[in-house]
């Protein structure tokens, strides 16, 4: 039973994150311009806010899940402010003359940002609770020992999804120029603002 939970689970963690939103955005950026290291750290941040919110759907925490999703316009409204400032820093960054060799941020810096980010975006309780109800997988009977083996291979598949992403575009690195980094840091800026802006109007919808 827990292999088959595993196996799903990683599934579910890889699926979830890999569309590119504005945390991939922001992990290619850092990855183009930090390395590999500090762009996987920034999507294990988002992980780790996936795993989180994988616990809250598989323990079926409705009283976490509940506060969550009634806040949500704050969390939104913080998650919206946060992503324009970010789209705005990425904007105005100038790149190093030559790229450094091990990641020229900070490690700890870059895995709380994604991990705030990813946590202000409660309805992916939402995604993780259909998926699950979708393969038989809620917390009917209170199978801790499954859930808990639920968690960790949600994590582990977003995470293996990161690790892929990171070490994808870490082999562009080498090819990519001060110069074209000035239009990454100016597309990624503009992008990740753009979802900001989205997230912000949509709290007055």
């Amino acid at each position: 039973m827990v292999p088959g939970i595993l196996i799903r689970g990683i599934i579910i963690g890889f699926s979830i994150a890999a569309p590119v939103g504005p945390i991939g955005v922001l992990c290619i950026r850092r990855t183009l311009a930090h390395g590999r290291a500090v762009g996987f750290v920034s999507g294990l941040g988002a992980a780790t806010a996936d795993g989180f919110y994988g616990a809250v759907a598989a323990l079926g925490l409705t009283v976490v899940s509940g506060f969550l999703l009634e806040e949500r316009l704050w969390l939104r409204l913080v998650g919206g402010g946060f992503l324009c400032y970010l789209g705005i820093r990425t904007f105005l960054a100038r790149p190093a003359a030559q790229a450094a060799p091990g990641g020229g941020t900070s490690l700890a810096g870059a895995y709380l940002s994604t991990l705030l980010l990813t946590l202000t975006n409660p309805l992916t309780i939402l995604s993780f609770a259909a998926v699950f109800a979708g393969l038989g997988l809620g917390s009917a009977g209170r199978d801790y020992a499954s859930a808990a083996a639920m968690v960790l291979s949600v994590f582990s598949g977003s995470a293996l999804w990161w690790l892929t992403l990171a070490a994808g575009v870490g082999l562009l690195r080498a090819r990519v120029g001060p110069g074209i980094l000035v239009w990454v840091n100016r597309l990624s800026g503009t992008i990740i603002a753009g979802f900001g802006v989205a997230a912000l109007l949509s709290v007055r919808a």
